[in-house]
């Protein structure tokens, strides 16, 4: 609507000086001549705004203008107070200015919408960390906040996944990114952009010297760049695999976009007629070439092109599985027995074949966590290594007796 596109212009321009009428039009999805003509209308409606030309012009108000208008609708009200999640403002000290702020908007609020913004407080929860995921490590993001905001150059002590002893770095620093509850730093290394957890930097020094980052390249740029090289991995082996349909569901969850066929998914039996239906349904998982898989056992690229590998190991969470997937709290804690079979009898217990890709053959042991429930078919060499990590498993456990008691 034109009423909500003016408003937007002229909360975007009490934002910034001057803001170029093609940015504008990008913006807001219109054309240049469009933005134009909402001027003229902003302008007649008594707001002092006007456009310059030339290579610096664009769409600027009056200095000191402001307006108290809000603008916000029932919508908008309700998604800011209920997306406010826990966990990134404390770790930024930013928690009593966040409520500080919320209760500032409030006030703000047209009276019909504020029990609506209210009510979304209380009513939608968004908890950031994983599952059963145990106390964060502690991080101190003090000084990686200054060098971000300041514009400085970071020098880091940093311990690599599986490293004993720390490096130390010079960087430039693009920003800050938590994703599922963990901070890393995205910072160029040499010109070449790289991802640092947060809790594996020892120490962090903000230098004198201006941060040099490649011109034109944002923090969302270097960010989306990074993630996309720990997920898009380019796929070296191939594996074709059997799973009982029992663990079907598991399976998808825990190997996500590594799948490369399609997988038949049983629907739901009607009631009284285990496995009964009317026929699969047919679940597409990504067809690619690329899979985002490191190796579980190595970690190469840990601390240079891409940190987060260690973070997120292939099925890292496939031990617990989905511990609340339709069970109560009591039962969350044993919900994911991953590892045995279940003999039901019915159509539970047919075998899907599927298809899997992997960066290196030793990524697949993975699938050793389903036990006898997935079976690799081929190719041979991926077989051997599983065999190769089962026997060494049984040497391990060699001295127990295979009923479970300790052999005397």
């Amino acid at each position: 609507m034109k009423s909500d596109r003016l408003l937007s212009i002229l909360l975007l321009l009490q934002t910034r000086a001057r803001v170029p009428a093609a940015e504008l039009a990008e913006r807001l999805e219109v054309s240049v001549r469009t933005i134009y003509r909402d001027v003229e209308s902003l302008s007649a409606a008594g707001v002092p705004v006007y456009a310059e030309r030339g290579r610096h012009g664009g769409i600027s108000l009056l200095p000191g203008y402001r307006t108290d208008v809000t603008g916000l609708t029932s919508h908008e009200a309700r998604a800011l107070f209920a997306l406010t999640a826990p966990g990134s403002h404390s770790a930024l000290g930013l928690d009593g200015a966040l409520r500080s702020a919320l209760r500032k908007v409030m006030v703000a609020l047209p009276a019909p919408h504020r029990p609506t913004a209210e009510l979304a407080s209380r009513r939608i929860l968004i908890d950031p960390d994983r599952w059963m995921s145990g106390p964060r490590p502690t991080v101190d993001l003090d000084a990686l906040e200054t060098a971000v905001f300041t514009d400085r150059r970071l020098r880091l002590r940093y311990r690599h996944s599986g490293a004993t002893r720390s490096h130390t770095y010079t960087v430039d620093p693009y920003g800050l990114v938590a994703k599922a509850g963990t901070w890393y730093l995205v910072a160029d290394r040499g010109g070449t952009p790289r991802l640092f957890r947060a809790d594996r930097i020892a120490t962090a020094t903000v230098t004198d010297a201006p941060a040099r980052r490649r011109p034109g390249v944002e923090l969302a740029d270097a960010w989306e760049s990074l993630r996309r090289e720990v997920e898009e991995r380019p796929v070296a082996v191939r594996v074709r695999a059997r799973v009982r349909r029992s663990r079907l569901d598991m399976l998808v969850r825990i190997v996500g976009s590594l799948l490369a066929t399609r997988v038949e998914v049983l629907p739901e039996p009607a009631p009284g007629q285990p496995g009964s239906g009317q026929g699969p349904d047919l679940a597409q998982a990504p067809d690619t070439d690329r899979a985002p898989a490191p190796d579980p056992v190595a970690d190469p690229v840990a601390g240079a092109r891409g940190d987060a590998q260690a973070d997120a190991p292939v099925g890292a969470d496939a031990e617990r599985g989905d511990p609340a997937d339709g069970a109560s709290a009591d039962e969350a804690g044993g919900a994911a027995d991953v590892g045995d079979a279940h003999d039901t009898g019915d159509a539970y217990d047919e075998w899907v074949t599927v298809e899997i890709g992997y960066p290196v053959a030793g990524a697949a042991r993975q699938l050793l966590q389903f036990g006898t429930d997935v079976e690799v078919l081929d190719p041979p060499e991926v077989r051997a290594v599983l065999a190769a990590t089962a026997a060494r498993i049984t040497d391990l456990y060699g001295g127990d007796d295979l009923a479970g008691e300790p052999a005397r």
